[in-house]
């Protein structure tokens, strides 16, 4: 197994973690969006923290590498920001969907930043992907401005965010990468938590628990997918979310897809299993 396929399957693997989290947000109820948030990235924290710990590693990470640390959290703590405030202002489909350009960004930005090379293939298979959300989320847009401006800007900081993951590579290890921006993101919220707090019941604390520990899955995943493949070859696997929740919402709410949504589903599989074998052939077996 070659480090591009390690990579994808990190990467399905975060996927999974990021659905179920998906499920247990939206099984909490009605519930401050800042609340949810700062519950799911307290769990993180603490669990990352466990890890650091056990494993005799740095918290915060080394020296040289606060200035990538300390960006890849501000860009992931402001695109949660932003990703939120587009989901309680617009059309949850619009939201989603325009967050989801954010892999399409994360290539862009590793060609310009980090000089990884695009190969054409690459290229159109990501176009593909993005026609299959588009046909998926089937989006309606309004005349408001501001909210799409917003949910475009959460694309692009989650984009800058996982670009500096991979910066990171193997400077730092994933649960020391993990703590820092769950820590900090923590932090920055705990404010927000303090004036918009609504009392929750046992179970609706026990949800958004789980929703943290499977937030957690979902970062390490991504984290440790970036450490071991370019963009290029794994970014457009974060789409598979879509077909993950999708399974998981028809399970547990009854929702399911209508035509346009399958058709989008077969694009997406196929640009994955596309990406998936070539990728095998891109590199020797490590």
């Amino acid at each position: 197994m070659n480090n591009i396929v390690k990579g994808i399957l990190l990467m399905l693997i975060s996927s999974i973690g990021f659905a179920i989290m998906t499920l247990f947000v939206k099984l909490s109820g009605d519930l401050p969006a800042v609340q949810k948030t700062f519950f799911r990235n307290l769990i993180s924290a603490v669990i990352a923290f466990v890890l650091v710990i056990y494993n005799k590693e740095s918290l915060f990470g080394k020296r040289e590498n606060q200035l990538v640390l300390l960006s890849r959290s501000i860009f992931g703590t402001v695109g949660i920001i932003f990703l939120f405030y587009a989901i309680d202002h617009l059309v949850l489909s619009d939201a989603d969907m325009l967050n989801k350009m954010s892999p399409f960004l994360v290539i862009i930005f590793s060609a310009i930043f980090l000089k990884e090379r695009v190969l054409p293939f690459q290229m159109v298979t990501i176009v593909l992907a993005f026609i299959g959300m588009l046909f998926i989320v089937k989006p309606s847009f309004s005349v408001d401005f501001v909210p799409y401006l917003v949910g475009v800007l959460s694309a692009i900081f989650a984009a800058a965010a996982y670009t500096f993951l991979r910066v990171l590579g193997s400077r730092e290890k994933f649960y020391t990468v993990v703590f820092y921006f769950s820590f900090f993101s923590t932090v920055v919220l705990l404010p927000f938590l303090i004036m918009f707090y609504e009392p929750m019941t046992a179970k609706q604390l026990t949800y958004l628990l789980l929703a943290g520990l499977f937030a957690t899955v979902g970062q390490f995943g991504i984290t440790l997918a970036y450490k071991y493949a370019p963009a290029r070859d794994i970014s457009i696997f974060t789409y598979s979310t879509v077909l993950f929740t999708t399974i998981l919402s028809f399970t547990f709410f009854g929702e399911g897809p209508d035509g346009y949504s399958l058709i989008g589903y077969v694009i997406i599989l196929g640009a994955m299993m596309y990406m998936f074998f070539r990728g095998r052939k891109a590199a020797p077996p490590v």
